[in-house]
């Protein structure tokens, strides 16, 4: 068995696939999009249908207000609209304006108009400072 240190939970966890993806993305955020650190949480948990549920990511604004949820799955696990899906309903809690998919190997990013219904998929994460 392996272990990970996640800087933002600061422990150790074990280094499952769906775990290598999550640190992952969380390094790319940080390195190369700007994310603050201190804005992340991690493993955020919330009630769905009277359920508990975990959300992988969940980005906030320096205000305090979520601007994007993240769903982090295995490299085995392929993207699927059932993946959409998942992320959108903890959204339909969020409400978060920005919803990111990803499995390690292929990323998605939607850029959701709570208003009006939609949503709009773009090619690249803008950097932080440009989410809202």
């Amino acid at each position: 068995m392996y272990f990970i240190f996640d800087e933002i939970r600061k422990k150790h966890l074990v280094l499952t696939p769906e775990e290598w993806v999550r640190q992952h993305f969380i390094q790319y955020l940080i390195a190369l999009k700007n994310f603050p650190p201190s804005l992340l949480k991690i493993e955020g948990g919330l009630s769905l249908n009277q359920t508990k549920k975990r959300s992988d990511i969940l980005v906030y604004n320096n205000l305090g207000e979520k601007i994007m949820v993240i769903e982090c799955k295995a490299p085995s696990v392929p993207i699927t609209q059932a993946t959409f899906d998942q992320a959108a309903r903890y959204n339909s809690i969020y409400k978060a304006p920005w919803l990111a998919v990803t499995n390690g190997l292929n990323h998605y990013y939607a850029k959701i108009d709570h208003a009006n219904g939609k949503f709009y998929f773009v090619q690249e994460l803008p950097e932080y400072k440009d989410l809202y």
